[in-house]
């Protein structure tokens, strides 16, 4: 998630090396959050660090756990 990396052939691609953050809220605790090792909060915000390559996956992975996007940048070697 957070502080997440590229991995394997991807990451040699440039579309692949390219990495977002999702800021999401609402996230409620359900059959697919259960999987995570960590409890989900319905209040704040969330953080996920994600691929260029998984962005599409991830966002319907996000609104499958009730989550709502409000935010996504990319990240920079700045950031």
């Amino acid at each position: 998630m957070y502080g997440q990396t590229a991995v394997g052939s991807a990451a040699n691609s440039p579309s692949g090396a390219r990495m977002f953050r999702y800021e999401v809220v609402g996230l409620r605790q359900s059959q697919e959050t259960d999987k995570n090792n960590y409890a989900i909060r319905n209040s704040g915000s969330v953080f996920f660090t994600v691929p260029y390559n998984r962005m599409n996956e991830e966002m319907q992975r996000i609104l499958r756990m009730g989550g709502k996007i409000v935010k996504i940048e990319p990240l920079t070697s700045d950031s």
